[in-house]
């Protein structure tokens, strides 16, 4: 009998891909497309039927909008008034696409869920292991280090053998309607990728979105600011001040409205403390790994100890813009072993 998988189709090329690869290798494929707002930024579902159509198989629509919003879009809004930093994607991988979608996929009797996400999970060593994609520049391992081991035996990622060259010449080669559709690069529920404005829309009243002072680190008042959450660790532009040297935003105070902006090199450090800790493999610590601080950031070498309820991670080269709220994640070369949230 044929293992049916439940492919989430988002309409793109990637998932249209993953169902058409499933399909040959002999897979009973269904689509699955999720509603997540009122816009639909994320899925085209139109696209996803019309490939469904293409491939002749079954396609769902599963509505998750309150779900959505009361796990992505609010924490997104909560985490920003709070003057740090989320990665949006990192939670919705957890709470809807392999939550809340992985549930609905067992609902309708799939065995398997496979997403288009360029990551690859091979079973090694007696257990199923998380590991980079082949393509190092379209590697996705790092927003899916919230899964877990008994979740990656009923997970199949068929594009992490694959770069992103290869995956639209296999789709025209299939014929695939959507081979030539450009890739979404925006949070895919903030309208034109103005967060600030989504922000202010939520939670017009807030503390973060009232007007402040950016002050140096020393205490010198430098200039104005329309709000802490319009700001990041790391940013130089839009400060609107004049300096002799250039400035950059290296610490949020949400409480009394600063920006508080120093030099450059005051943007670096080797420690870092973080929270929520989740590992698909934990090794014993502490122990030497490689992490990623950012989702476009470096792979750089640290020791990770535990100290009661947070990880203390310490460098082998300071980090630059070491952002809270942004996620830390874990490697034991190519495996992906957890992550946490960063202080």
């Amino acid at each position: 009998m044929r293992k049916k998988v439940a492919v989430a189709m988002s309409g793109g090329v990637d998932s249209s891909l993953t169902a058409a690869i499933l399909l040959y290798k002999g897979f009973d494929v269904v689509g699955v497309t999720m509603k997540l707002d009122d816009t639909n930024g994320c899925c085209d579902i139109n696209d996803a039927q019309k490939i469904a159509a293409h491939l002749g198989i079954n396609h769902y629509v599963a509505d998750f909008r309150k779900i959505f919003r009361d796990k992505v879009e609010n924490y997104f809004v909560e985490e920003y008034l709070r003057g740090r930093t989320p990665n949006p994607c990192v939670r919705c991988n957890r709470e809807i696409k392999f939550g809340k979608l992985f549930d609905f996929a067992e609902y309708i009797g799939a065995d398997f869920l496979s997403t288009g996400h360029y990551a690859r999970i091979i079973f090694e060593d007696g257990r199923f292991k998380l590991k980079k994609a082949l393509d190092l520049k379209k590697d996705q391992s790092y927003v899916l280090y919230n899964l877990t081991a008994e979740k990656l035996a009923k997970i199949i990622l068929p594009l992490g053998e694959f770069s992103k060259v290869e995956t639209r010449s296999l789709a025209e080669k299939l014929n695939l309607p959507v081979a030539h559709k450009p890739d979404s690069q925006e949070i895919c529920f903030v309208p034109n990728d103005d967060y600030k404005n989504f922000i202010a829309d939520r939670m017009p009243e807030a503390q973060a979105l009232q007007a402040g002072e950016i002050i140096s680190s020393d205490g010198k008042i430098l200039g104005k600011h329309n709000g802490v959450a319009n700001y990041t660790i790391g940013q130089r532009k839009g400060l609107g001040i004049a300096a002799p040297h250039p400035l950059y935003v290296t610490r949020l105070d949400v409480a009394n409205k600063k920006v508080i902006v120093d030099a450059g090199d005051k943007l670096f450090s080797k420690t870092l403390m973080a929270h929520e800790a989740h590992w698909i493999y934990k090794p014993p610590l502490p122990k030497i790994l490689q992490a990623k601080i950012r989702y476009g950031s470096k792979f750089s070498t640290c020791a990770v100890a535990e100290e009661e309820n947070f990880l203390r991670v310490t460098f082998a080269e300071p980090q630059r813009a070491i952002t809270p709220g942004q996620s830390i994640v874990f490697y034991d070369g190519e495996e992906v072993l957890g992550g946490a949230i960063i202080n």
